[in-house]
């Protein structure tokens, strides 16, 4: 069965900077586009990034754009989200998924992990 376990959450004052790691199994990982998504409560989860299976085409959100960048490694079945000069308003739980839409995920969620950026 697919799982997806994500990692590496945590608090951080703004401006610093946290990288998520997201395990995946029980699917081609390297078959798949992968996009990491976030959600606030009250909000819809979106993807704030995604990558293609051969990590070379990459998107971002417009807000995040210059400060998080999107990375796998097919050999060890992760996808990476490096986020910089982060903000209040990045504070979410963060998701990963192989990517199907702004809002959708192709596989069941994982647990996800909480970002809180505070002073």
């Amino acid at each position: 069965q697919v799982q997806l376990v994500e990692s590496g959450g945590g608090l951080v004052q703004p401006g610093g900077s946290l990288r998520l790691s997201c395990a995946a199994s029980g699917f081609t990982f390297s078959g798949h586009v992968m996009s990491w998504y976030r959600q606030t409560p009250g909000k819809e989860r979106e993807s704030v990034a995604r990558i293609s299976g051969t990590g070379v085409n990459k998107n971002y959100l417009d807000s995040v754009k210059g400060r998080f960048s999107i990375s796998r490694d097919n050999a060890k079945n992760t996808v990476y989200l490096q986020m910089n000069n982060l903000k209040p308003e990045d504070t979410a739980v963060y998701y990963c998924n192989a990517f199907e839409g702004r809002t959708s995920g192709r596989f069941a969620w994982g647990q996800g992990t909480q970002v809180t950026v505070s002073s």
